[in-house]
């Protein structure tokens, strides 16, 4: 790696040019922790070293051949949660268009994958609900199974959204069977027994194919599952979790819900996992009992000692599955770079996507509080947006805005490219970026600056080209190059 020579802590004043209709000429955006620049357009990098005067200095080295090509892009995103539904329908008509445009579409912040909620998660209000409950009354011919009315504001949520941007990405992941279908045949407030009773196992997997044929029969093809969300996650209160071990992952998997949806011609992936990055063995039994019906591995930001190169070592161990960043909790507790670490990270290991836990919550309550949630669940859980219900309107978190920086630059198709250079010391300072070829031919390389000062980036290319630019303090800055 090539490390930074840093100098004085000296700023530099940054004019914006405008806004170009073509690339034709390198452009550069930057967002900054206290918000003074948002998506803004600044000096672009020029070709060559540059003067970076008495700025402090940083190298960085992209391999743009085709020898540096890594894996595809599949997009960026939030959850759509029970909350996001929420707060959305709540807005004014002309509000709510305007959010979700803004969030689908270059317009905002492009956003192409999205993970919804099957049924209740922490994030719904209460009562805590499945989508056949029944009562807590076996159903094992799955009857009842009905959506309910959250259910359906869920799909009718997401059926507007594909309609605004027809290639967005969606996948389901559920918080727990229905309770009946459970040894403790309860669905929240017992984490004693609180797995899948194996005789509801067939009944579990038609749970989930009657699940896509409602969604498809109101106008919303789910692309992707996870079978359980966080199945490591056993609690009681009131938080709806299931138990659910990588051997009964595996077999459930392999013996049950993949011949189901291929039953019912259903081509719908199955994500492994879901959890945090310290069990990386569990995703591997399930992909080494059930690989024909895996296509990928979902990963958590929540490990203890959180290191994204457990991305690296699987992929080289599956080099045919995806791998996404699916669940990173933002919150005014959360660093102001809370959702680009957990971005770029990914991405430096072979993720495909990255997604932020909540699209949407309310604004701040007087003792805390967001929401909507439910007992036990996440109270201080803020969304990329926050919709003040008395005033009618909506507002960007920091979050929003650095997960933009790659969402908005990046496209869907987008090729991550091998790149060296980027270290952080104790605390997180540092310099830490990534880098595409996209589909139109240009470069786009993202670049977080965790200093409290100015940086001059010089970047190298295989290509042979050099480019050169500021990078104001605490800021993430996506530079494109022609």
């Amino acid at each position: 790696m090539l490390f930074s020579v840093l100098t004085l802590l000296v700023g530099q004043a940054l004019a914006a040019p405008p806004q170009l209709s073509v690339r034709a000429s390198a452009q550069a955006y930057t967002s900054t922790s206290d918000l003074k620049y948002k998506l803004s357009s600044v000096d672009a990098p020029v070709s060559g070293a540059g003067n970076p005067g008495s700025t402090s200095t940083w190298s960085l080295s992209i391999d743009d051949s085709e020898a540096g090509y890594k894996q595809k892009i599949s997009g960026f995103g939030g959850s759509v949660t029970d909350a996001t539904v929420t707060v959305v329908n709540a807005l004014p008509s002309d509000k709510r268009s305007q959010l979700l445009k803004e969030l689908l579409t270059s317009d905002g912040a492009n956003l192409g994958l999205l993970r919804h909620t099957i049924a209740a998660s922490d994030l719904s209000g209460p009562p805590a609900y499945t989508y056949d409950d029944n009562n807590n009354n076996a159903d094992t011919s799955l009857a009842n199974f009905n959506l309910g009315d959250r259910g359906t504001a869920m799909a009718n949520l997401l059926k507007e959204m594909k309609g605004i941007r027809s290639d967005i990405t969606i996948f389901g992941s559920p918080w727990s069977a229905p309770g009946w279908m459970k040894v403790n045949r309860v669905l929240t407030g017992n984490a004693d027994n609180n797995w899948l009773d194996s005789q509801y196992y067939s009944q579990y997997a038609q749970y989930f194919v009657k699940y896509l044929q409602a969604y498809a029969g109101l106008g919303v093809t789910v692309d992707a599952i996870t079978i359980q969300n966080e199945p490591l996650n056993n609690q009681g209160n009131g938080h709806v979790t299931m138990y659910q071990s990588a051997d009964e992952a595996a077999k459930v998997t392999h013996d049950y819900i993949g011949p189901a949806l291929r039953s019912a011609n259903l081509n719908t992936q199955i994500w492994a996992y879901d959890h945090n990055t310290d069990q990386p063995s569990y995703p591997q039994t399930v992909i080494n009992a059930a690989s024909e019906y895996v296509q990928a591995t979902a990963w958590h930001c929540y490990a203890g000692n959180l290191d994204w190169t457990v991305l690296t070592d699987f992929h080289n161990s599956n080099p045919g599955k995806s791998q996404y960043m699916t669940e990173c909790w933002t919150s005014p507790q959360t660093s102001w770079y809370q959702s680009s670490k957990n971005t770029v990270g990914p991405l430096q290991n072979w993720a495909e996507g990255s997604l932020m836990w909540t699209l949407g919550t309310w604004t701040q309550a007087s003792d805390g509080t967001f929401g909507p949630y439910i007992q036990g669940g996440c109270s201080t859980c803020r969304g990329l947006f926050v919709v003040d219900k008395n005033a009618g309107t909506y507002e960007y978190t920091v979050d929003y805005y650095m997960l933009a920086q790659f969402s908005k630059y990046i496209p869907k198709g987008a090729t991550i490219l091998s790149g060296s250079g980027s270290y952080s010391y104790d605390g997180y300072s540092g310099i830490q970026s990534v880098a595409s070829k996209n589909p139109d031919g240009t470069r786009t390389i993202v670049i977080e600056n965790t200093f409290g000062n100015d940086v001059y980036l010089t970047l190298n290319t295989t290509s042979g080209e050099k480019w050169s630019g500021n990078l104001l303090a605490n800021s993430i800055t996506t530079w494109i190059l022609p």
